[in-house]
């Protein structure tokens, strides 16, 4: 009964890991996307959507420069996209982690995500 269990176990991690790892193939293609679909209407169009050295440079202005189809906006908003896709995993593997009863790295990834938050919120104060 107990090898049934753990071979249970196994199975699950083994399902969890495959469902992240095909999360995460899943989030670079789209970014990787995005910024293609921004390069191509840059390169065609040969105009960033701004003026002179200017881009935006909040999550607002990225979003109504991509609703215009400005180039630069939308090759941003794939840059965001890639780099929001480890942080979406390490997000989901807290789920599972709290799932599989595994409290150690629970923490862990609460650690890793406030970590995160701090280097997102102070590279935006330093910018």
């Amino acid at each position: 009964m107990a090898e049934q269990q753990q071979a249970s176990r196994q199975d699950r991690a083994a399902e969890v890991e495959i469902a992240i790892s095909k999360m995460l193939r899943i989030g670079i293609v789209l970014a990787g996307l995005v910024i293609v679909v921004g390069l191509v209407l840059f390169l065609v169009t040969g105009d960033s959507g701004y003026p002179g050295d200017t881009f935006p440079t909040s999550l607002l202005e990225i979003w109504h420069g991509m609703v215009e189809l400005k180039s630069v906006a939308i090759i941003e908003a794939g840059l965001i996209l890639l780099i929001l896709t480890p942080v979406f995993r390490v997000f989901v593997s807290m789920f599972a982690f709290i799932h599989e009863k595994d409290y150690r790295f629970v923490l862990i990834s609460i650690l890793v995500l406030v970590i995160l938050a701090f280097s997102f919120a102070l590279g935006k104060v330093g910018a």
